[in-house]
């Protein structure tokens, strides 16, 4: 990818084209911390027909590996500028998280800061924002969590339903107690980056419409609406009588050329018999001290029922329980560190179960990355600046109807990989995953189990 722009802090005009074939020029109109656009995200083009280009985030961990530390790092900022515009509180720690961000290896200890008398219920969007959603939720000292969800429960009711009309899976579901949002708390929406809004238009129509509120927030790492979509929010705020706040990292405008076929240049993958096949081991936090399953569940593409572990957020957490989870993953790190062999790790969370992998990342010692399955399809590309220049494929375990994919890891790049799954899969399910695992060249694979099959 050539950019033809480099200054992102002096410049507010940047301009990028992908892969020959997609250009996109960002003009700047808020980065009230100064920070840098090479250190929030790159750009990549998608396998959609709705939207032909995608930011690559450097802090949400989805489709790049990162230190885990940003990740959590980024949801404090968010809810620094959160408490700073619209609350009003002057937030102590700016600078200091500011300037952590931008060390090469920061260390970030959890420490709630917002107090008590706010009292949100805090929204993180499937499936890229469940982590960021939750690492925002924990700066909060008395609030409420959930995260949607694309998986259909089909023995649960959701309470909300919303579709997110660009994305390859649309249909977003709410598995909550109905006393969480049957109230009049103010909700806040957590997302990694706004291009038109509808998404958050879409969920607050739904909510309002059976519970409504007078206050509303939208939290975005990057929002990058036209002034079509602001409107937008406006004309929703006159039509239900709402106030509707909007707090962001970085924002401005994008204007992209009209979409041409994309190179497909392939990113150089490993042959299968570079190297002896990996070592693979099971370990499972299913029991105690560790994580509380819920009762179990009949989900798509699944035989039997199936658990959950309740301190994902999926069916709601407050800040008191929050406490205990930070306890319990303290300890599951504990027990995961006396397992490891390498010295280069990565911790692969899958698909939404992403905050509690990064959580364990952060904790398991030095020289340890982080990233997690998705299901976006890109192109790849093995370019220098380009977005995805490596990928895997493969069905997913808990839903082989499902593809999930791995960008941007390099073959040899690791020596040790620990892949995170939120339930237990049987043995068969496994064997497509280790397939495309191997690709990568690590001499190490463990796969983690949370809550224990139902047999």
């Amino acid at each position: 990818m050539k950019i033809l722009q480099t200054s992102t802090l002096l410049k507010k005009t940047h301009s990028f084209t992908i892969l020959n074939s997609i250009h996109v020029d960002i003009e700047v109109t808020d980065n009230p911390y100064l920070l840098p656009l090479e250190e929030l995200f790159i750009m990549a083009a998608r396998i959609n027909k709705r939207r032909s280009f995608l930011f690559v985030s450097k802090v949400l961990g989805k489709h790049l590996p990162i230190n885990p530390n940003k990740g959590l790092l980024t949801g404090a900022l968010l809810g620094t500028r959160y408490i700073e515009t619209i609350k009003g509180i002057e937030a102590e720690k700016r600078e200091s998280l500011i300037n952590l961000f931008h060390q090469e290896e920061p260390f970030f200890h959890y420490k709630a800061f917002i107090p008590k008398h706010i009292n949100p219920v805090v929204i993180g969007f499937a499936e890229t924002a469940t982590s960021l959603g939750h690492a925002f939720f924990d700066c909060f000292e008395n609030a409420d969590y959930f995260h949607t969800t694309r998986e259909e429960i089909f023995d649960k009711e959701p309470s909300i339903t919303f579709e997110e009309e660009h994305s390859h899976a649309t249909s977003h579901r709410c598995y909550i107690p109905i006393e969480l949002i049957e109230n009049d708390r103010e909700i806040i929406l957590v997302d990694d980056e706004m291009t038109t809004g509808k998404t958050a238009i879409n969920i607050i129509r739904s909510i309002h419409t059976q519970f409504p509120r007078k206050e509303y927030t939208i939290v975005s790492i990057l929002d990058w609406r036209s002034d079509e979509h602001i409107n937008q929010v406006k004309q929703l705020e006159e039509e239900f009588g709402v106030i509707v706040h909007i707090v962001s990292l970085l924002a401005g405008k994008i204007l992209v050329d009209p979409f041409k076929k994309v190179d497909e240049v392939h990113g150089k993958q490993a042959e299968d018999d570079l190297q002896d096949k990996p070592t693979t081991e099971v370990l499972s936090l299913s029991l105690s001290p560790f994580f509380s399953k819920t009762k179990s569940f009949k989900l798509t593409g699944q035989q039997g029922n199936t658990h959950f572990i309740e301190e994902t957020g999926r069916f709601g957490i407050n800040s008191d329980r929050n406490e205990s989870l930070h306890r319990k993953i303290t300890a599951a790190a504990s027990v995961l560190k006396k397992n490891r062999t390498g010295t280069r790790t990565l911790c692969l969370g899958t698909g939404e179960f992403m905050y509690i992998p990064m959580k364990l990342a952060a904790e398991m010692g030095g020289d340890v990355s982080y990233q997690s399955t998705t299901r976006s399809p890109i192109y790849t590309a093995n370019v220098d600046g380009y977005g995805a220049r490596y990928g895997i494929t493969f069905p997913n375990p808990e839903d082989e109807a499902i593809c999930h994919y791995v960008y941007n890891i390099p073959p040899g790049e690791y020596d040790e990989l620990f892949v995170f799954i939120e339930r237990e899969v049987m043995e068969e399910k496994l064997r497509p995953v280790l397939t495309q695992l191997e690709k990568l060249q690590i001499k190490s694979i463990k796969i983690v189990f949370f809550a224990q099959l139902e047999v």
